[in-house]
């Protein structure tokens, strides 16, 4: 059985669905925080269990008789949470249920050197993973593109894309991302141990974005970011997220793109001009 963690979430859902399309409901698995949000797979056919990261007694049973986990990545540290101490309780779990490989959606960017803060967890969690003794799979994802996204649709509002310095990003949409994991793991010839790279097939910066949506981009310095980043009421520690991640773009953190992606999905990534013309 193919285990899938956070399926509730937009990633793991999606994943769930894609996999729906290439075997039986019977073959899957969905651990989630609240099942009654994800009754309707049940419904289908999918085994659905409660399993939260953040209590680990709760996994056994939600990783019962898996042969390959999908470890979605928490989330927690955007909420002060240590994502470190989930990761390894799931990992835990996964090796006492007797998953035979487990599969984790960590980033492009992983390494406990970024200039992003969640490249750090990412990186751990990796290195947990080879020390687990267990056969494992980092899908090192690309940028999601809802980021960018999100950015145009606030600046429409005004007509000026305003952010500090950037760099070129691989943004991925969460569809192609959904179909590619679940082909990799829907396949039954096992990948390589390590990282496979999941990425857009271009990487574009702020600018390029801001001209495809016909929007100025105005560059303002990383310290006048802040403060306005403080107007809008976000934490310190989210502060320090954001801005980590124009820093790490300007290292040219995301920028790298590969085949990989497309190969499992069979066709051409879908681009940031096609998502931005879906939004309208």
């Amino acid at each position: 059985m193919i285990i899938v963690t956070g399926a509730s979430g937009q990633l793991g859902r999606a994943i769930v669905e894609q996999l729906l399309e290439r075997i039986p409901a019977t073959q899957i698995g969905a651990s989630v925080r609240d099942p009654e949000k994800v009754a309707d797979l049940a419904g289908r056919g999918v085994r659905v269990r409660k399993g939260d990261f953040a209590e680990p007694a709760s996994l056994a049973r939600a990783f019962e008789g898996a042969s390959r986990l999908l470890l979605v990545s928490s989330n927690a540290q955007r909420h002060g949470g240590d994502p470190i101490a989930q990761h390894a309780a799931a990992i835990t779990a996964a090796r006492e249920a007797g998953a035979r490989r487990i599969f984790y959606t960590s980033h492009l960017a992983a390494s406990p050197t970024s200039a992003f803060g969640p490249m750090h967890s990412h990186a751990q969690t990796e290195a947990m993973l080879a020390a687990s003794g267990l056969p494992f799979t980092a899908l090192r994802n690309g940028f999601y593109a809802t980021t960018a996204l999100e950015m145009v649709e606030q600046a429409r509002a005004t007509g000026k894309l305003v952010a500090p310095a950037d760099g070129k990003v691989s943004w991925t949409s969460h569809a192609d991302l959904a179909a590619a994991t679940a082909a990799i793991l829907a396949d039954p010839t096992d990948p390589a141990d390590g990282p496979i790279r999941l990425t857009g097939f271009e990487a574009l910066d702020l600018a390029q974005i801001a001209g495809l949506a016909s929007l100025e981009r105005v560059v303002v310095t990383d310290e006048e970011h802040r403060a306005r980043l403080g107007t809008f009421g976000l934490s310190p520690v989210v502060q320090d997220i954001v801005m980590g991640m124009f820093v790490a773009s300007r290292n040219g953190e995301f920028a790298a793109v590969d085949p990989t992606l497309e190969r499992r999905v069979g066709r051409r990534p879908i681009s940031i001009r096609e998502m931005l013309a879906a939004k309208k």
